[in-house]
């Protein structure tokens, strides 16, 4: 893959979708214009985004541009992970060896229950009253 080259790929989790760009580079990762750390300063999050990486050992290979939108911070880390798992598969199919029984290429598919009429919640019902 040459410099000018471009691995694309999406990634979602709930609501949370995240589209990654990557080309190679010295391991810069930009996310909604906003440095890494910057953006998810959680040293967890931080570890989740890089885990398919270390597992292909090709940390500091690839500047990754990420545009992520919808769901809370946990969300999109995780919906990015699905995303560079997948530009990775694109850039080298034997990655996709190492990342798969890892579960970096399965969409989670835990969606949150919508409110059903008739009742405050998705499950919960209003109090019973016997008399």
């Amino acid at each position: 893959m040459s410099a000018t080259t471009t691995q694309s790929a999406t990634g979602r989790r709930k609501t949370a979708v995240a589209r990654v760009w990557m080309t190679e580079g010295n391991g810069t990762i930009t996310i909604n214009n906003r440095a890494f750390d910057e953006y998810l300063p959680s040293i967890e999050l931080q570890n989740t985004v890089l885990a398919p990486f270390q597992a292909v050992n090709s940390a500091n290979k690839f500047d990754v541009r990420v545009v992520v939108n919808g769901g809370g911070t946990h969300a999109q880390a995780v919906a990015i992970r699905h995303a560079i798992s997948r530009s990775l598969t694109g850039v080298d199919p034997a990655h996709r060896a190492v990342i798969k029984p890892l579960g970096f290429l399965t969409r989670d598919p835990r969606m949150k229950e919508r409110k059903k009429s008739g009742q405050p919640g998705a499950r919960k019902r209003f109090q019973f009253s016997k008399r």
